[in-house]
């Protein structure tokens, strides 16, 4: 049994038996492509099937002394996933990665803007410019909705369900959850829907897609992490922020201002709670005044 031949039947597996997005599919074989090109590089002679646990071994070695704890801990899970895998299908008997260890590492915890900051990116999007409406309203969407740049470069017309006060996000995985939407960021989303996007020449297959690039096709990632960039050098914010910092600042805000965490977790499409737990973390001024408040000693 060949790599390239067993990583393709792998992606397979990742996308029609387990339902992994795309983006995902793609860290995991980055992950197995990097244990490949250690065999070629050393002239180990060791197939998907005979690969020991020293070999891997001395893989992760090699990639300590290059890689951060963090990365490192992403490519042992990628690893693990692949050989369970192969176990899964009965190709091996057993997983040569199950007692590798991944190094500690300390929760990071997330970046935030302040109303004020995020008020600032938005007042400094030129409007005199047609892409300046769709700009504001993508700014509106991440922050009012909390959405993952893939789910909003994603968003269709379709999922706006603007009466019942709700949109339709499809997630990683493919799953689909309902987040309210205010009547601010409808208000932005109309704007650019009725004023802006009829005049741009869309492309058939983007029909359905919500915000548009120049060429009538779907905006990239990449696009809205520069659209955000260059805001954020515009105003001088010296953050280092992206379009997962609307999302952070989302969630924060709804915490600080007395948000259920467990509501949280459902509009953020978060699987743990463990995960929306983080932002419990992240304003200690926050947690300070609550006990000051509810604690019966002050």
């Amino acid at each position: 049994m060949k790599w390239a031949h067993t990583l393709r039947d792998f992606q397979h597996f990742l996308k029609i038996e387990r339902g992994l997005s795309e983006n995902t599919i793609i860290n995991y074989t980055h992950d197995i492509e990097k244990l490949i090109q250690f065999i070629e590089d050393n002239n180990i002679h060791h197939s998907p099937l005979t690969i020991d646990e020293n070999t891997i071994q001395q893989f992760i070695y090699e990639i300590a002394k290059i890689l951060n704890a963090r990365s490192q801990t992403r490519i042992i899970s990628g690893l693990k996933s692949f050989f369970n895998y192969l176990v899964f299908e009965d190709y091996r008997k057993d997983n040569p990665t199950e007692l590798l260890e991944a190094p500690k590492i300390g929760r990071k915890l997330p970046d935030t803007l302040a109303l004020e900051d995020i008020e600032r990116l938005v007042e400094a999007i030129d409007l005199s410019k047609p892409e300046g409406h769709r700009n504001k309203a993508i700014l509106e969407t991440l922050y009012g909705c909390g959405l993952r740049v893939s789910e909003l470069v994603g968003l269709r017309v379709s999922d706006l369900f603007f009466e019942e006060g709700f949109i339709r996000v499809t997630g990683k995985g493919d799953k689909q959850r309902f987040v309210p939407i205010s009547h601010f960021t409808q208000q932005h989303i109309n704007l650019y829907l009725k004023e802006i996007r009829p005049f741009v020449k869309e492309v058939p297959e983007f029909s359905d897609t919500v915000f548009l690039n120049r060429r009538g096709k779907q905006l990239t990632r990449v696009m809205i992490f520069t659209i955000i960039k260059r805001l954020a050098e515009k105003t001088g914010l010296k953050k280092n922020i992206s379009p997962h910092t609307f999302r952070h600042s989302f969630a924060t805000h709804l915490l600080e201002n007395g948000a259920d965490l467990r509501a949280i977790q459902l509009m953020l499409g978060h699987e743990s709670i463990t995960t929306t737990e983080i932002y419990m973390h992240v304003d200690r001024s926050h947690l300070a005044k609550i006990m000051q408040k509810y604690h019966p000693r002050n």
